[in-house]
C-alpha cells in the first residue's frame, strides 16, 4: 500500500460495510478505521481515498490515486457507486471544467483533474452491476459539452478522448438497452463530430463506438432511416479514409471497414454503396495496412462482394445518390 500523507485522510474516516447485495455502503455503526484480521488492507485504502473525495483539499490527490487502483480493484465501480456523495462529487468535477473549455488557456492540470473524474465514471460504466444504474441516472448526458469541444490542443483532446472512453465502456457490453440509450440521447452525432475533430486515438475510439452501434439492428436502422443520417456517417468515414494516407492506422482502418461492411447489410444502404463505395478502400497503400489481419481482410472482401452486383461504378454526385436511393426510407 502506498505511503500517503496523513493529512490526506484526517483521523478516523467513516468505515464501510457490505450490504446484503454485496455492494459497499457507508457503515452506520462506528467510524473506527483500524484494519481487523478479516479486512483487506487494499480495500480499506481505497475506501479511505473515496472518503477523501468529499474534501476539496484532498480531492485532487484522491482522484489521482483512485485511478491508479482501477486495474487492481474489480470492485472499484461498486465502491464508487454505493458510497455516499461520490458520484455527485465526480459530476461536480466535470461540471467545473465546463466554464474552462471555452478558454483557449485550459491547463494540463485542470484537464487532468476532470479526466481523472471521467475515468472513474468510465469504471462505473464498465461494470455489469453498475452500468444500467449509470445509464438510468442519465449520467452520460454530462458528457455533451466535452464531446462537442472543437479545440484540438492536448488538454482539450484529453477531455474528448476520456469522454469517449466512457461511451466506449457503455457499448462494449453489446447491451441493446445501452445502445438504444445512446441513440435516443443523440450521442451518435457527437461521435461523428469526434471522428472529424479528434486526434488519431479519439478518432479510433469514436469509430469503434459507431461500429458497435451499427452492429445492433436498431443502430443500423437508425443510420439508414434518413438520407441525412446515412450521408453524415459516410462523410465521416470518407474523411477518415482520406487522412489514413498521411497518418496510417491499422486499428482505425479496421473499424472503418467494419462500419462499411455493416452498412452494406442494409439493402437501401447497399444500393448507395454500389455506386459510391470509396475507391480509397482499393488503394494498395491502405489495403497494405491489413496485411497481418486476416479477419479485417475478410471483412473487406465481403464488403466488395456485397456491393459488386451492379458490375461497375457510376459517377453520380453522392448527395444526389442519397436523395434518390434513401429519400423517405424509414428503416
Amino acid at each position: 500500500m502506498a505511503n500517503l500523507p496523513q493529512s490526506l485522510f484526517g483521523s478516523d474516516p467513516p468505515s464501510f460495510s457490505s450490504s446484503s447485495s454485496g455492494a459497499a455502503v457507508p457503515s452506520t455503526s462506528g467510524t473506527n478505521s483500524s484494519t481487523t484480521d478479516h479486512e483487506d488492507p487494499s480495500r480499506v485504502y481505497v475506501e479511505k481515498l473515496i472518503v477523501a473525495l468529499r474534501d476539496e483539499n484532498t480531492r485532487e490527490c484522491a482522484l489521482d490515486l483512485l485511478n491508479k487502483t482501477r486495474a487492481t480493484r474489480e470492485d472499484l465501480a461498486l465502491l464508487l457507486w454505493h458510497s455516499s456523495e461520490t458520484i455527485y462529487t465526480l459530476l461536480k468535477e466535470i461540471v467545473a471544467v465546463y466554464r474552462l473549455i471555452s478558454n483557449p488557456n485550459l491547463t494540463e492540470r485542470q484537464s487532468n483533474r476532470a479526466c481523472n473524474a471521467l475515468a472513474l465514471l468510465q469504471c462505473v460504466a464498465s461494470h455489469p452491476e453498475t452500468r444500467k444504474l449509470f445509464i438510468k441516472a442519465y449520467i452520460p448526458h454530462y458528457l455533451y459539452p466535452l464531446l462537442n469541444i472543437m479545440n484540438k490542443e492536448k488538454p482539450y483532446e484529453h477531455l474528448r478522448l476520456t469522454s469517449l472512453g466512457v461511451l466506449g465502456a457503455i457499448v462494449k457490453s453489446g447491451d441493446e438497452e445501452a445502445i438504444l440509450f445512446l441513440l435516443e440521447s443523440q450521442m451518435f452525432p457527437c461521435c461523428l463530430r469526434c471522428m472529424e475533430v479528434g486526434q488519431e486515438l479519439s478518432k479510433t475510439v469514436a469509430t469503434y463506438i459507431v461500429h458497435n452501434i451499427l452492429m445492433k439492428d436498431e443502430g443500423l436502422k437508425y443510420c439508414c432511416a434518413f438520407a441525412q443520417r446515412f450521408y453524415a456517417v459516410d462523410h465521416a468515414l470518407r474523411n477518415l479514409l482520406e487522412n489514413l494516407a498521411e497518418e496510417p492506422s491499422h486499428q482505425l482502418l479496421r473499424h472503418i471497414i467494419g462500419c462499411y461492411l455493416r452498412l452494406s447489410q442494409s439493402p437501401r444502404a447497399c444500393d448507395v454503396l454500389r455506386y459510391s463505395l470509396p475507391t480509397r478502400l482499393r488503394d494498395p497503400t491502405i489495403v497494405n495496412l491489413l496485411r497481418d489481419d486476416p479477419t479485417a481482410m475478410g471483412w473487406l472482401q465481403q464488403l466488395f462482394y456485397n456491393v459488386s452486383n451492379t458490375g461497375q461504378y457510376t459517377t453520380v454526385p453522392t448527395g444526389e445518390l442519397f436523395a434518390r436511393l434513401l429519400g423517405g426510407y424509414k428503416g
